[in-house]
């Protein structure tokens, strides 16, 4: 399945690079927009030293990891999304019958290699953000375990939109709720919300384990809700747990697809 997802993602980056002035501007754009974000934090910290207890690099750390991961979900695997316009044409038949999984096709299906912008910004604002905190080396491992954790989580976030699809076919935008307005509340410390939703987005939707729960023990930070420290340490388990529920129900999905006839 690997080698075949590989394949076909090289396939549509070949034919993206026929066009290789369109490519370069596509990247840029998408760098530059996604580059936007850390302005908006930059002009916070024009009139403030601190957000939610979190000074400039902390927050750039937080954002730089939970951008990373975000961007990387965003390149691999969220054309899944599209799967509603496959359902309604009536073109995933044409997917089930290939010997092929469906999931790799539909997330692969007119891959956007120019996304590749956006994981560059969001790298680079981590390294920076790597050079303005003190991150110890004994806590320095956790930093890609964040990232990785984060990619499967938002991941199984579009998978579990996709799912949806099959019983809502116009469900997409709510979808992107989960997915980009989560990838926007990660950008930021929790602390500048409210107790509730970080208890919800901790023990219902764990979008804390993308970034804030691990960014806490890099960064030497008490928890300010008062949450258990173990917390810290199962952003795997987090996104191993929702990413079996996304498997499950992409499943249940297309085993309850009815073709469309025509």
């Amino acid at each position: 399945m690997v080698r075949t997802y590989l394949l076909l993602v090289w396939a549509w980056t070949r034919a993206a690079a026929q066009y290789p002035v369109s490519f370069a501007l596509m990247t840029v754009g998408g760098f530059v927009i996604s580059g936007l974000d850390v302005a908006v934090i930059w002009v916070i910290f024009t009139n403030t030293t601190s957000l939610g207890g979190f000074d400039l690099g902390e927050v750039m750390f937080l954002y730089g990891t939970a951008g990373l991961s975000f961007a990387l979900a965003d390149l691999l695997f969220s054309n899944v999304d599209r799967i509603s316009q496959h359902i309604r044409a009536g073109t995933f038949d044409v997917m089930l019958i290939r010997p092929v999984s469906p999931f790799v096709q539909v997330a692969t299906e007119r891959f956007v290699p120019h996304r590749i912008g956006r994981v560059i910004q969001a790298a680079a604002v981590l390294a920076i953000a790597l050079n303005r905190v003190d991150v110890p080396l004994e806590r320095g491992w956790m930093i890609p375990v964040m990232v990785a954790s984060g990619t499967v989580i938002f991941t199984a976030l579009w998978a579990l939109g996709g799912a949806a699809q099959f019983l809502l076919t116009d469900a997409p935008e709510v979808a992107n709720a989960f997915t980009y307005g989560g990838a926007t509340l990660t950008h930021y410390p929790l602390s500048v919300y409210g107790g509730e939703l970080v208890r919800g987005v901790t023990y219902v939707l764990p979008l804390a384990f993308v970034n804030w729960q691990p960014g806490l023990y890099v960064l030497g930070r008490d928890d300010p809700f008062g949450l258990p420290y173990w917390l810290r340490f199962l952003s795997p388990a987090a996104a191993a747990a929702i990413a079996l529920a996304a498997f499950l129900a992409w499943r249940a999905g297309v085993r309850r697809y009815r073709s469309t006839g025509s």
